[in-house]
């Protein structure tokens, strides 16, 4: 990590004038920091960006001719020290990762204080590679939960036929598998959905979309 010696150079990106201004000001009422333009759409912040060359780029998500995430790939291949940061309302699970994955250094919600945007963008200039974001602890804890939940395709099939109150031994006549294979896939199932037994694993798979339909078990 470096320490900023010279002022922030800033370049703001977002397709409304209201927000960019709103921006601009709040890195203006920052000693060391200073905006080096502000523009609406991809084209525009690829070009500023070679021309200028700016500490780090503040872009929102939906931009009038593609993404902010097209300006972090884009920048990011060419640049791995300048800080990239995401000012968007759509602040998702899916947002959140695609932002990381794509190479950006922090994310900030729009309901965010403007001093929270600068507060990344210090972030993004001195550690440009670790991604900043209040809300990715929670964001990973719900994907590994959908993680450990996911079935594979042949305990999905397992699953459909316990939902219609098949047995382990039907089971495996229509699977043509072993009793003990169905029975070790069941086991893996209720695993999975944290179940004790066939009652609570399809109330689960119910609850976590999983099943769209159950019908009373027969047996």
């Amino acid at each position: 990590m470096t320490t900023l010696t010279t002022p922030l150079r800033v370049l703001i990106v977002d397709d409304h004038e209201l927000v960019r201004e709103g921006l601009v000001g709040a890195f203006a009422r920052e000693d060391g920091t200073e905006v080096v333009g502000s523009v609406g759409t991809v084209a525009e912040a690829v070009a500023m960006y070679g021309d200028d060359r700016p500490d780090v780029i503040v872009t929102d998500l939906q931009l009038q001719d593609g993404t902010g995430l097209d300006i972090i790939r884009q920048v990011r291949q060419r640049d791995e020290t300048i800080g990239l940061v995401v000012v968007t309302m759509h602040s998702g699970d899916d947002q959140i990762f695609a932002a990381m994955e794509a190479g950006a250094s922090a994310f900030v919600g729009k309901d965010a204080p403007s001093t929270e945007v600068v507060r990344a963008a210090r972030h993004a200039a001195v550690s440009p590679r670790s991604f900043m974001c209040t809300g990715l602890a929670g964001a990973m804890m719900r994907r590994m939960s959908a993680e450990s939940t996911r079935l594979s395709t042949r305990e999905h099939d397992v699953l459909l036929l316990l939902a219609d109150g098949a047995n382990a031994a039907a089971i495996g006549q229509q699977l043509y598998m072993s009793e003990s294979t169905v029975k070790s896939h069941i086991a893996r199932i209720y695993q999975k959905l944290g179940a004790q037994n066939r009652a609570q694993a399809l109330v689960t798979a119910m609850r976590i979309g999983l099943l769209s339909a159950v019908q009373r078990p027969s047996t």
